[in-house]
């Protein structure tokens, strides 16, 4: 059983969704984390992490990354190493974003979503993309570090209508 009060030290974030149906382009849902440094906590991250991509330092990884929504279970699953992560480090916003075709998709266009947040056995925060269901990505869940070196999770939905990289820019900004 975790100890909460102790802070966070190991967390993971699950994303799954369903396949496209035949003949649809397919659906690409992407786990992205932001961090950002206590002299900047909302400003632009000290570096992002998404698909094809990792921490420097490995405190963040992405060991599934699906294109499609294909398979059982979490498509995509990202660590974050909270415990190892520099004290530099003070926030970490993680949120899902939509690889848009040419002709844009929404939450509400791709079935069966959610998202999950958890610490070993614990779960943390599920969503289902419901509540901003017409926005292309959201911000799931703000980590933050406390005086003492703790990291404590604290759920947040807030949804976005834009691009990966926009949404990338404008993450530090959900409170």
């Amino acid at each position: 059983m975790s100890n909460i009060r102790k802070g966070l030290k190991k967390v993971e974030v699950g994303l799954k969704w369903d396949p496209s149906p035949m003949g649809a382009s397919p659906h690409d849902l992407d786990i992205v984390a932001a961090t950002y440094t206590a002299d900047d906590p909302e400003g632009r991250p000290a570096y992002l992490v998404h698909f094809d991509s990792r921490s420097p330092d490995g405190t963040i990884t992405l060991s599934r990354d699906s294109r499609t929504g294909q398979g059982f279970g979490y498509d995509e699953v990202m660590v974050l190493e909270l415990e190892r992560l520099s004290e530099r480090y003070t926030r970490v916003l993680v949120g899902v974003a939509i690889q848009q075709p040419p002709e844009g998709r929404v939450f509400g266009e791709v079935a069966n979503t959610s998202v999950r947040v958890r610490e070993a056995y614990t779960d943390l925060a599920e969503h289902d993309f419901a509540e901003v269901s017409g926005c292309t990505a959201a911000v799931i869940g703000e980590f933050s570090r406390d005086p003492d070196g703790h990291w404590a999770f604290r759920e947040l939905l807030r949804g976005f209508d834009t691009d990966l990289a926009a949404f990338a820019a404008e993450m530090g900004t959900a409170r």
